[in-house]
Order: C-alpha cells, then structure tokens, then sequence
C-alpha cells in the first residue's frame, strides 16, 4: 500500500457519518490537545478535494481547541450521489452536522469552494436562520470574485460538460485530477506529497470523478448569488483575517486585496512562495499564520 493510499485509509477510520435527507456525510471532531476554553474551529475544504487537505496542519490547529472537519456530499468520504450540487445544499449539511454535535458557537477556517459555502452560512446568520454563533473567523485562498477568477483548463472543461456524470472524467484514475491540483501549487513545488496521493484517492472513491462535472456547478451558484455570498464575508460582523498564497495561479492575490480594501482594516497575510493550498505547501506557515489570526482578532 502506497503512503497516499495508507493515509486515506487512517483517514476514513478517525470519522464517522451523519445522515443529512438520506445522504451519509462524513465528519470528525478532533479534541483539543490542552482544552482551554476556545470555540471549536470549523473548517471547511474546497473543490475538487476535500478535508483530508487540513491533514498537514491538525495536530497545530486542535493544540488548543477542538476542530471539526466535514467532507461535503460529494466530496472525499460523504456520499457521492448522482443529483445537482450547489452551495446551499453544502451549508444545510454542514449546518446539520454542527448541530448534531451540539456545538453552540465556532470559528470558522474555510478555503476555496469552502469560502463560499462559509458565506452561506454567514448569510443565514444575517438573516436570522443559523442555530449556532459565528465568532473569529480566517479566509484562505478562493474565487469569492469568480470575474476574477483565471479558471484553468480542466475546470472550464467540465464545466462545458453536461451536468451529468462522465465517466471519461474517471478513465485515468485520477492521474489528470492530481496532475491538476499540483498544477494549482507555487511553481517547483514538490511533486511527492502523499497528501495529494490520499486526495486523489479519496476523489476517486465511490465514482467522484466521474461526478466532477456536477459537483463543479458550484461556479455557477457563485456567479448568480455572488452579492449574498461574498456580501455576507464582507459585512458579517465576526472578526475577520485572510491568509493568501501570493502564487495561487486560478484565485489571484488581487481578490484578497479586493476584500481587504472593501472591509477596512481587515488583516492579511501573504505567503510568498506558496499557492492555492497554503496548508499543504507549506503546513508550518500557514498554521502559526491562522493561529495568530484567531488569537489577536
């Protein structure tokens, strides 16, 4: 077994599954390592992997508070059905496993797609429908101002797909997926990660690649509701910092400073050298960026 494919495996055995409308979301709750009283910090992956990118950083993001990780339907160990995805059907999950767990307020980590969907549930706290708190909360590298946005090959590729599963997505196994997602990495950077192994393998799992060109739609959720996503970062009144890989070829450096200027005296963190996944490229960076962030907001 190759090191991707044992990390995936330990992956699956630390969560467990909550049913959401008949569908099996995958979830885990790692304890803080000293329990000294913050909120949990929920965190939120982006597309096309899943939460098994915070890998690198969770032994220094639970050091001091619990966190709580959930695979969207579709992605990673959630189920992987054949239906329409978009954003709001992400956050009444993610919404129903913090309610599950009982959890009253959190923080909020979110990255790519998981910006979005963490804007969602902005929104509904906006509007009165959330039924937990939102405290501090960090925003990494994503596509909150899709016009910005320099989407690569594969991504407008499958978006000019039927939105249906195509299975010619899946005749590599997964080679074009993690060719890919490294291609959205700081040039020169390494190509033997077992953490994009595992990820790879975890969107293979149970027919995902083939379902690429549904899960994907999310794009278009983000251009016909962008003021009420992205509006709901911008103005949600939670303590708010962001931390960008500066080289992030698809979700430019320009729309962290976009929002940076559009929130004033919002915080940003640039890492040189680094990105469109900062944890993964470089983990000890980006956890001790997060951290201070969610101590001094």
């Amino acid at each position: 077994m190759s090191a991707g494919d044992a990390l995936a495996t330990e992956w699956a055995g630390e969560g467990q599954h909550l049913d959401v409308g008949g569908h099996a979301w995958w979830h885990r709750r790692v304890p803080a390592a000293t329990d000294v009283g913050n909120d949990p910090l929920l965190v939120l992956h982006g597309f096309p992997t899943s939460s098994i990118d915070w890998y690198p950083v969770l032994a220094d993001l639970s050091a001091e508070r619990d966190v709580v990780l959930v695979d969207v339907l579709g992605f990673g160990l959630s189920d992987k059905p054949d239906l329409r995805y978009g954003i709001r059907l992400w956050a009444d999950g993610v919404a129903a496993v913090v309610d599950h767990l009982g959890i009253p307020r959190v923080d909020l980590l979110t990255h790519d797609m998981g910006d979005t969907v963490g804007g969602e549930l902005l929104a509904r706290d906006l509007d009165g429908d959330l039924s937990f708190a939102i405290g501090r909360r960090v925003l990494t590298n994503g596509s909150i101002y899709i016009g910005m946005a320099q989407l690569t090959d594969g991504q407008q590729l499958l978006l000019s797909l039927p939105d249906q599963p195509e299975p010619m997505v899946a005749a590599d196994e997964g080679a074009s997926f993690r060719r890919g997602v490294h291609a959205t990495f700081a040039a020169g950077a390494p190509d033997d990660d077992p953490v994009l192994d595992a990820a790879t393998a975890l969107a293979a799992r149970d027919g995902g690649l083939a379902l690429l060109p549904r899960t994907i739609r999310y794009i278009e959720d983000r251009r016909a509701e962008e003021s009420r996503f992205t509006g709901a970062i911008e103005s949600h009144p939670a303590p708010l910092g962001v931390v960008w890989g500066e080289e992030d070829p698809v979700a430019v450096h320009g729309m962290a400073r976009q929002l940076t200027e559009r929130r004033v005296a919002t915080p940003l963190v640039t890492l040189d050298g680094v990105g469109h996944y900062p944890m993964v490229e470089a983990p000890a960076r980006f956890a001790a960026c997060v951290l201070d962030l969610l101590t001094s907001l």
